[in-house]
């Protein structure tokens, strides 16, 4: 199928900027925190990202200038229209009511009302006769509410009609507004390891199941089937300061567990039959199932050349401003749970302190255990989803 223009423009741009730094797919795909072949497909046209902050990082590493980034990033914007117009599946066309052939009115609506009842509206009530003594009555009963909102004005009790929705309580001063953050932060929660190898789980049979996607459209594949991350979530936090000389502190990352429940009884379907990296990206680890679970740095490591080179940790305090952001890949798991759980980023800047909650969209995030759960993977040859051999579920 051929490439959409506007996908093919924003491929063209990002190849040029790779072209222009020179560096090699796996040093660009380090610094990104992507794999090297992930980077490939962008500059081939064959993948689009879910999201502008990657794109916008490499155009930062291969120097180019707002203008550019600003060109970018309306590139970027028609090419995932166009990727989101692929992915919607075609509207179901509504089959036209049948004619109902000459002579023939139409049905009558079984909702209706039935003509051979009794039309009861035809005949018009008696009127009653007015009271004397209405007028009379209705001021005496308005002079009351008069006075007893006088009185409870002076006794300091305001009066509340049942319907009127209680105040909402003031966030801020009056005439003072919350001051903005010093940065900015975007998330991708539908990450895979290597670009490639993910689990989810599913309450659907594999043949209600779709063929796995291309990793830039796993999340709208995981939001159609409802699906969970099984055994582990990646997540990539981009934050970047607003100003380039006033630099934001980063101070300390903290998991948060909402909710804990027994692993959900779905069936966990791979979306590949496992691949491998030359790049194993730094991160903090998370383990879901202690009790207070610490986001731990953890080294990555980069075979891609003659020798195995260790990528070191972030280490906090850690800063960063408009031009130099800073890419945090949280891996979470579980093996016991079904964990709902969020993170929060501690920060400063110019005397000024703060936690950021970090949610999946406002919500949070969520992973379940896979153990003893049936595994499958997609035949591609076959077209089908068949059992994980190593499961060990038969059938």
């Amino acid at each position: 199928m051929p490439k959409d223009a506007a996908v093919e423009e924003f491929a063209g741009l990002v190849r040029a900027l790779k072209a222009r730094d020179g560096r090699s797919y796996e040093a660009l795909g380090r610094r990104l925190s992507v794999s090297a072949s992930t980077l490939h497909r962008y500059c081939s046209g064959a993948t689009v990202p879910e999201e502008f902050a990657v794109v916008d990082r490499l155009a930062l590493l291969c120097g180019a200038d707002e203008e550019e980034r600003r060109a970018l990033e309306a590139a970027w914007t028609e090419a995932d229209r166009a990727r989101r117009r692929a992915a919607s599946p075609a509207p179901t066309p509504v089959p036209a009511a049948p004619d109902p052939g000459p002579g023939r009115g139409p049905a009558p609506d079984p909702t209706g009302p039935d003509p051979s009842a009794e039309d009861l509206s035809a005949t018009e009530a008696p009127r009653a006769r007015p009271r004397r003594g209405a007028p009379v009555a209705l001021l005496a009963a308005a002079v009351a509410l008069v006075v007893l909102a006088l009185a409870a004005a002076l006794l300091g009790h305001p009066t509340r009609t049942a319907s009127a929705p209680d105040p909402a309580p003031a966030s801020t001063a009056p005439g003072r507004t919350a001051a903005p953050l010093p940065f900015t932060w975007s998330i991708d929660s539908q990450l895979w390891e290597g670009g490639c190898g993910h689990t989810y789980l599913v309450d659907r049979a594999p043949r209600a199941v779709a063929p796995p996607p291309v990793a830039a459209d796993s999340g709208a594949w995981a939001g159609t089937h409802g699906a969970v991350h099984g055994g582990e979530a990646l997540v990539r936090i981009t934050v970047q300061g607003r100003s380039p000389s006033d630099a934001v502190v980063l101070h300390a990352l903290h998991v948060r567990v909402v909710d804990r429940a027994t692993p959900l009884p779905w069936n966990a379907y791979r979306m590949d039959n496992g691949c491998g990296g030359a790049v194993t990206p730094r991160h903090f680890a998370v383990d879901l199932d202690r009790p207070r679970p610490l986001a731990r740095p953890v080294d990555g490591l980069d075979a891609s050349g003659a020798e195995v080179r260790k990528i070191p940790a972030v280490s906090f305090p850690y800063k960063v401003t408009s031009s130099d952001p800073e890419q945090l890949l949280v891996s979470a798991r579980t093996a016991g749970c079904d964990c709902r759980w969020y993170l929060e980023l501690e920060w400063s800047a110019g005397g000024r302190t703060g936690t950021v909650r970090i949610t999946d969209g406002g919500k949070p995030f969520r992973t379940s255990g896979i153990k003893g759960r049936p595994a499958y993977v997609h035949d591609s040859a076959e077209g089908r989803w068949i059992t994980d051999p190593d499961s060990g579920q038969t059938g």
